[in-house]
């Protein structure tokens, strides 16, 4: 069932923003006076197509091939391959016979409206939620870093209370791209001492492999007490009750919950001596600790939790902004995802990060969106995506949008057209390359699920 959610997801937000992206080159085309033959959500491979009608000389439908979508304009080489229509004399209506700028807007307007669509998304969100986040000045214990953090030189506790020398003002910053993509230095206070650490260029290598929680934890160090505990868990067994405090595991003293986190994970399927402290007086009890280093059940299949907690985590801030005040709010973060990105992608040509680390199938970002319904997290992801397929399709590969726009500029630098055979040549290019891009972020994301399981 959670495969056919997250697939659902999947299908539902590409097919979004593949209509939308396709629509808005048909109504730049239309806008111009060029014919549109055909608009389809997904590839109709071979003329064979699931559903189709006809309404003012457009063929709609939806084909049998889930890779994208595409409009078929008159008198254009496109991913249809079809040169016959141009063996004719140019035609008033063919996007051929068009100037140069009007068919340069026509290659753009599938870009433009997914950055529109990002922005809109991420304004109406903001008018909806506003903006919520942990202040960096309430945070009373510090970090908890994981592998990543550890081996850069961060420890439990330690105040992240600057990046470049600069305030940070949002706990939440610390796992932001503001910190993984640029060039930068974590401004650490550690007991009395102030001390530098650098985030390495290549991290975003680690996280592809181990996850951002094994950077900096997504909260803060805390205190915590047993709020309930699992019937017939481990935790149960034990004899934990809610408002306990555990102070020790096997002797080694635990005040914050990622030590006693830590401790437990050393005793996998083993027992373990806990002290608790319980209305003043301190208790012995021994558990069971589980395969994945928890308080759970001894059979896997009914959960792995045996306790949940209680933490003294700071209050969290939430900013409401308004209809208008939302607006540039919205349109910073969508622009920043579309930033974001591009600098991304010029780590793997400069080969700070590997491209099977950073390149990702619908696979993967199937899993992304989770194997349960969040409305929130669906249409920041959708936004997020809307985002990247501008930028995807911005990029000169013939094929996209981005190679098409870089010919009309070749073309108005020149004063001619590059020739039909030149375009279409390129053309076939384009697709041998976006196809073995696709084999390959497929199988590299089949690879990865096979080996997280």
């Amino acid at each position: 069932m959670s495969v056919l959610i997250m697939a659902g997801q999947l299908i539902l937000g590409l097919s979004i923003l593949v209509i939308l992206h396709e629509f808005g080159h048909f109504i730049a085309a239309r806008a111009f006076g060029i014919k549109v033959e055909k608009f389809y959500l997904f590839f109709d491979a071979w003329n064979f197509s699931l559903f189709k009608f006809n309404y003012k000389g457009v063929e709609y439908g939806i084909g049998w091939l889930p890779l994208g979508g595409y409009v078929k304009i008159a008198g254009m080489i496109d991913e249809s391959m079809d040169t016959d229509q141009l063996a004719g004399p140019p035609q008033p209506w063919e996007f051929r016979s068009k100037p140069a700028w009007q068919r340069l807007i026509v290659m753009l307007g599938g870009i433009i409206v997914n950055i529109i669509v990002g922005i809109f998304i991420f304004w109406v969100m903001t008018i909806r939620y506003g903006e919520t986040y942990i202040p960096n000045a309430n945070i009373k214990n510090g970090i908890v870093p994981g592998t990543i953090g550890q081996k850069m030189g961060l420890r439990a506790g330690d105040k992240i209370i600057g990046v470049n020398d600069k305030p940070i003002v949002r706990f939440e910053d610390l796992i932001s791209s503001k910190v993984l993509l640029d060039k930068t230095v974590l401004n650490v206070q550690r007991g009395d001492q102030k001390l530098d650490v650098k985030v390495p260029p290549t991290i975003l290598n680690d996280l592809s492999d181990y996850g951002i929680e094994e950077f900096i934890g997504r909260l803060p160090r805390t205190t915590f007490v047993v709020a309930t505990v699992i019937p017939k868990s481990n935790a149960a067994k034990a004899g934990l009750q809610k408002g306990d405090s555990v102070v020790a595991v096997n002797g080694v003293p635990v005040k914050f919950y990622d030590e006693f986190q830590t401790e437990l994970k050393k005793f996998k399927n083993k027992p373990v001596g806990l002290a608790i402290k319980r209305n003043g007086a301190e208790v012995p009890l021994t558990a069971e600790v589980n395969k994945d280093g928890m308080l759970g059940f001894k059979d896997p299949t009914q959960g792995l939790y045996g306790i949940s907690v209680k933490t003294d985590l700071p209050k969290d801030t939430t900013i409401k902004y308004g209809f208008f005040g939302s607006l540039p709010v919205g349109a910073t973060k969508a622009w920043g995802m579309f930033t974001d990105n591009a600098k991304g992608i010029s780590k793997i040509f400069t080969g700070q990060v590997k491209a099977r680390k950073a390149i990702s199938s619908p696979i993967g970002i199937a899993v992304m969106f989770g194997s349960h319904v969040d409305w929130i997290r669906f249409w920041s992801l959708v936004g997020f995506l809307s985002m990247v397929l501008a930028l995807t399709n911005l990029l000169p590969i013939p094929g996209l949008d981005g190679g098409h726009t870089v010919f009309l500029i070749v073309e108005m630098i020149k004063g001619k057209p590059l020739s039909d055979k030149f375009l279409e040549r390129a053309q076939i290019v384009g697709f041998v390359l976006l196809i073995s891009l696709m084999v390959f972020a497929f199988g590299n994301d089949i690879l990865k699920q096979i080996a997280k399981h």
